[in-house]
């Protein structure tokens, strides 16, 4: 279990994370979300020990994080960057990080070979991808149980993404955590049981994913008029709407009377639910709204 407490974190006078609370159950697979310069970095971070918050606790089995050098073993941290030398290898960073972790040769090989990479391959010249596929086999051959994983599918191609989904959905029986970071929410959303937003220090929405999707309803009207169509905001939730011609999108939080009841029915001719997507819901709470 992960236990996040208050943790509060600054660089010098910008206050990046304020009074951050999450608690994650070992089996979740969590998706954390936001712009550029939210603050997902710096909590995977503080999450991993890189950094210390200002104030606030993280406890890791409930173990407070810092007090017992052995928890680190349990935490296995991938940057958005990883930093290599030179003429670093494959095998040079299994190597690496055989020093810190309980290290399986063995997993580490399955997973490179399902990868088609090689141990004797240099990161210096090998792509992008391929190396984030590296230090993605290295992660899960670490046994760590908490992996956190900063725009983790970076680089990769749909065929190496689809093996990586395959292998978090088969480790999280093994009651692992992963905390990842992208900017693709439709991989997110594929795999993630849980999210959070950050937004301007806070965790402005989060939850299970499905659960909150499910709270708001995505409607497409087709209007009888192109006029500019007013909407009754008094009689539900409106979260978004925009108006293209004689289409009107709504998007709308909670429970609410029927759609066909409220609007004049002779102002359109037919409304249709429509499915809606991660990325959606993230648009319409993280400043996209049109009301």
């Amino acid at each position: 279990m992960i236990n996040v407490k208050n943790i509060n974190k600054s660089f010098g006078e910008i206050h990046v994370l304020k009074d951050i609370n999450l608690t994650l159950e070992k089996g979740s697979i969590f998706g954390l979300v936001g712009i550029n310069g939210a603050g997902k970095s710096t909590f995977l971070r503080l999450l991993s020990g890189v950094l210390i918050p200002e104030s606030g606790a993280i406890e890791v089995d409930e173990v407070l994080l810092g007090t017992d050098q052995g928890i680190r073993k349990n935490i296995f941290y991938l940057s958005d960057q990883p930093v290599h030398s030179l003429h670093m290898t494959i095998k040079d960073l299994k190597e690496i990080y055989k020093v810190f972790y309980h290290f399986d040769d063995e997993k580490f090989a399955s997973i490179l070979k399902l990868f088609n990479l090689r141990e004797s391959m240099s990161l210096n010249h090998i792509s992008k991808g391929m190396k984030r596929q590296a230090y993605i086999a290295a992660a899960f051959a670490s046994n760590a149980k908490y992996l956190l994983l900063d725009e983790v599918f970076d680089g990769l191609d749909p065929i190496a993404r689809l093996k990586f989904k395959k292998l978090m959905i088969d480790s999280s029986s093994e009651e692992k955590i992963f905390i990842l970071t992208s900017h693709s929410l439709r991989e997110l959303e594929d795999i993630c049981d849980s999210f959070g937003i950050i937004d301007e220090g806070y965790f402005k929405r989060f939850g299970h994913l499905a659960n909150e999707i499910s709270k708001i309803k995505k409607y497409q009207v087709i209007l009888k008029d192109k006029e500019p169509y007013q909407i009754n905001k008094d009689t539900f939730n409106l979260i978004y709407h925009q108006q293209d011609g004689r289409v009107l999108t709504i998007i709308i939080e909670g429970t609410h009377p029927s759609l066909e009841e409220t609007l004049n029915s002779n102002d359109f001719h037919v409304i249709d639910e429509l499915p809606i997507s991660f990325e959606e819901y993230f648009m319409v709470y993280q400043g996209g709204e049109n009301k």
